[in-house]
């Protein structure tokens, strides 16, 4: 990944951006601050990362922008804090996916610990799409014909049992094989079926 993840907080408590851009170098992250959801807005463009998010905010809430960022398909992963939770805004937060809501004044070391985890959240969620990524790549470059004959092979099918269902020698079913092969640039069976369900199949 080329830019490093970065805690965002927006939170119209200077304090609070303070203490986490002290603590953010406790763990080797930079963080950026902004006292409203629309200057984070303005400035975000899915960097990795998670945000660290205030509920109760002028403007736009911290709900409002978790709404808003899940309706444009942006998946960081967000802590909420609050001075004001009660459990209706907690049970929402929660329901539109933040990992967890913290009540201030909460101890650093437990929103650091919710940092982590959000981060190593992040981290695996840009691998996996990274993943998908690149096997559809690799899948695309294969033509209906060798498409057909990778479906069989994962199906379990020798090339015998996919040379009756397509009406095609063996020697044929095994060119064409070789050549699907070559272009996903897979060594096995195994690494065949490890790109198919690296994009759900």
């Amino acid at each position: 990944m080329s830019a490093e993840p970065t805690i965002f907080v927006v939170d119209d408590d200077a304090a609070v951006g303070r203490a986490l851009a002290s603590a953010g170098k406790l763990i080797g992250h930079p963080v950026q601050s902004f006292a409203s959801a629309a200057e984070f807005l303005s400035s975000y463009n899915d960097e990795p990362g998670c945000l660290v998010l205030d509920i109760r905010m002028p403007g736009m809430t911290g709900l409002e922008l978790q709404r808003l960022l899940l309706d444009r398909g942006v998946t960081i992963p967000v802590v909420m804090i609050s001075g004001h939770a009660d459990v209706r805004i907690a049970v929402e937060a929660m329901t539109l996916g933040a990992l967890t809501l913290l009540e201030k004044p909460f101890r650093l070391d437990e929103l650091l610990a919710h940092v982590r985890k959000a981060l190593e959240k992040d981290r695996l969620a840009r691998e996996e799409r990274e993943k998908t990524a690149n096997a559809d790549a690799r899948l695309a470059a294969l033509t209906a014909k060798e498409r057909e004959v990778l479906e069989l092979i994962a199906a379990g099918k020798t090339n015998r049992e996919m040379a009756d269902t397509l009406g095609l020698s063996v020697r044929a079913v095994e060119d064409r094989r070789a050549r699907l092969m070559k272009k996903v640039n897979a060594n096995s069976v195994a690494e065949l079926v490890r790109l198919l369900s690296a994009r759900g199949g």
